[in-house]
C-alpha cells in the first residue's frame, strides 16, 4: 500500500493550494487528480482570462458570499486578496486589477494562473499524481486514520485527508460531485445543491445570439414579492439571461424554482431617466419621426420600429415586443421602464459557474477546515456549502479555504508537530 502524510483529493484551486499549503510546511503531500491535468476548471474561469480574486478590504467582500459569509472570515484573513496577488507574483505570475476590483493575471491567460500553481505546489514539494481516479475514501486505523482506493487498483494511506473535489458544475472538466457520497460516508450533512451563477430562462424565449445591455436595472419577483435589485451589466445569449446582475440574480431566482414559486424578472431599460423625463423624450421622438419627410405615407408600424430603433439595441427589439403585443408609443414610455418576464427555467451544471449548497458549514470548524465528526479529515472549496457572486470571490473562496486547509492539516500532522 501506498503512503502520504497527506493525500488531496482534487488539483483545482482548493487543492493546489492546499498542497502548497501543507508541503511548504514540510509535510509529505500527494495530489490525485482524476482529469489528464490539474486546473482543468480554472483554465475556462473568467472566459479564459481567469478572474481569480477581488481586492475588496472584508466588510466589502462579505457582502458577496452566501449562505453565512461569517464563516470564511478565518481562511480570508489567513490568505487576503493582496496576499493573495503576492503569493503568485513570488511564481512568477504578475496581475492586474480591473473595474469592479477584480483581479486578473496581466497575461490575460488562465492557463498562467494554473501554472502558478502547480510551480508553488510541486517547488513547495508535493507530488501531483494526475489521470489518478478515486473510487472511495474510508477511515484506517492508527496514526494511518485514512485509507483511499483508486480506480487503477492502487491504494493509498494517509495521517491526513484533505477533499478538494470541488461540486457539479461544468462536469466536462472533472467537477462531477464525487466528494459527495464519501462526505455523506463520513457522516457529515449535505446542504441541497443547486446550479448558481447561470442563466435563467423567460417563457417562450426565443433569442439565439449574444447582446450586453450596459447600465440596466433588475427587479427579481418571487410569488408577487419584490426579492432582490440589482443594477449594473446584463446580457441575453442563447441560454438566457446572464452577464454580471443576470448572475446575481439566479441564485435566489433558481432556489425559488426549485422550490415551486413563481419567479419574474422586471427589467428597467432606463433606470437613469425619471418616468415624467422618459415620457417627454418619447414623445418628443415620435414627434420628430412622425414630421420627418422620409414617414409620409410610411404605415403606424414602421415609424413606431424607427422609434424602437432610436430607444433600443435592434437585436433586442424582437424579444421586447414580444412581451407587450399591443405597444404603442404612448404606452412605450412605461414599458421600457417595467420589462416584465416572467421565469420559467435555467441553464444547469453543464454551463453553471458554481454550485450552490454542499457539505453544510455546521459540519465544519472554520478556524482549520477540519470536520468536527472526522479527526484529520479537511474540506475545502466548492463541496463546502459556501458560494459567491461572480467578481473572482469564489474563486478567492477556493484559494482561501484550500490553503487555510492545507496549513491545519500540517500543522497537526505528529509527524512534524
Amino acid at each position: 500500500m501506498l503512503q502520504s502524510d497527506i493525500i488531496i483529493i482534487g488539483a483545482g484551486a482548493s487543492g493546489l493550494m492546499a498542497a502548497y499549503g501543507a508541503a511548504s510546511r514540510g509535510c509529505e503531500v500527494t495530489v490525485l487528480e482524476k482529469m489528464p491535468r490539474p486546473g482543468r476548471k480554472i483554465v475556462i474561469t473568467g472566459k479564459g482570462r481567469c478572474n481569480f480574486t477581488n481586492v475588496k478590504e472584508w466588510n466589502d467582500f462579505q457582502s458577496h458570499i452566501y449562505p453565512k459569509a461569517a464563516f470564511l472570515r478565518p481562511a480570508f484573513q489567513n490568505l487576503t486578496p493582496v496576499q493573495l496577488i503576492g503569493f503568485f507574483e513570488d511564481h512568477g505570475l504578475a496581475s492586474t486589477v480591473e473595474r469592479g476590483d477584480r483581479a486578473f493575471p496581466e497575461s490575460h491567460r488562465s492557463m498562467d494562473v494554473v501554472d502558478a500553481l502547480v510551480r508553488a505546489a510541486e517547488g513547495a514539494g508535493a507530488k501531483i499524481i494526475c489521470n489518478c481516479s478515486v473510487t472511495n475514501t474510508i477511515e484506517g486505523n492508527g496514526e494511518w486514520r485514512f485509507i483511499v482506493n483508486c480506480a487503477d487498483g492502487s491504494s493509498w494511506r494517509c495521517r491526513k485527508l484533505i477533499i478538494t473535489t470541488g461540486g457539479l458544475s461544468y462536469p466536462r472538466t472533472g467537477s462531477t460531485g464525487d466528494g459527495y457520497p464519501w462526505a455523506e460516508n463520513f457522516g457529515l450533512k449535505l446542504t441541497a445543491r443547486f446550479p448558481s451563477l447561470t442563466a435563467i430562462r423567460p417563457r417562450d424565449y426565443r433569442y439565439s445570439g449574444t447582446i450586453s445591455l450596459k447600465n440596466v436595472g433588475i427587479r427579481l419577483v418571487i410569488d408577487g414579492n419584490p426579492a432582490q435589485d440589482e443594477f449594473g451589466d446584463l446580457d441575453f445569449t442563447d441560454g438566457g439571461i446572464e452577464g454580471p446582475i443576470g448572475f446575481k440574480l439566479s441564485r435566489k431566482c433558481v432556489k425559488a424554482q426549485i422550490n415551486g414559486s413563481k419567479v419574474s424578472v422586471v427589467i428597467d431599460l432606463k433606470p437613469a431617466v425619471s418616468d415624467t423625463d422618459l415620457e417627454r423624450r418619447v414623445q418628443s421622438l415620435w414627434k420628430e419621426i412622425c414630421n420627418d419627410r422620409r414617414s409620409e405615407g410610411k404605415p403606424y408600424r414602421t415609424k413606431f420600429a424607427v422609434l424602437l430603433g432610436k430607444l433600443l439595441p435592434m437585436d433586442i427589439v424582437t424579444q421586447f415586443m414580444a412581451s407587450f403585443p399591443d405597444l404603442d408609443h404612448n404606452r412605450l414610455p412605461r414599458a421600457l421602464k417595467n420589462w416584465k418576464l416572467d421565469i420559467v427555467g435555467h441553464v444547469g451544471y453543464e454551463r453553471c459557474v458554481i454550485t450552490a449548497g454542499g457539505v453544510s458549514l455546521d459540519e465544519i470548524n472554520q478556524k482549520t477546515l477540519e470536520t468536527k465528526k472526522v479527526p484529520g479529515l479537511y474540506l475545502a472549496g466548492e463541496i463546502l456549502d459556501l458560494d459567491a457572486d461572480t467578481g473572482g470571490y469564489n474563486l478567492h473562496i477556493a484559494f482561501s479555504t484550500g490553503y487555510l486547509a492545507g496549513i491545519s492539516a500540517a500543522r497537526q500532522n505528529p509527524k512534524i508537530s
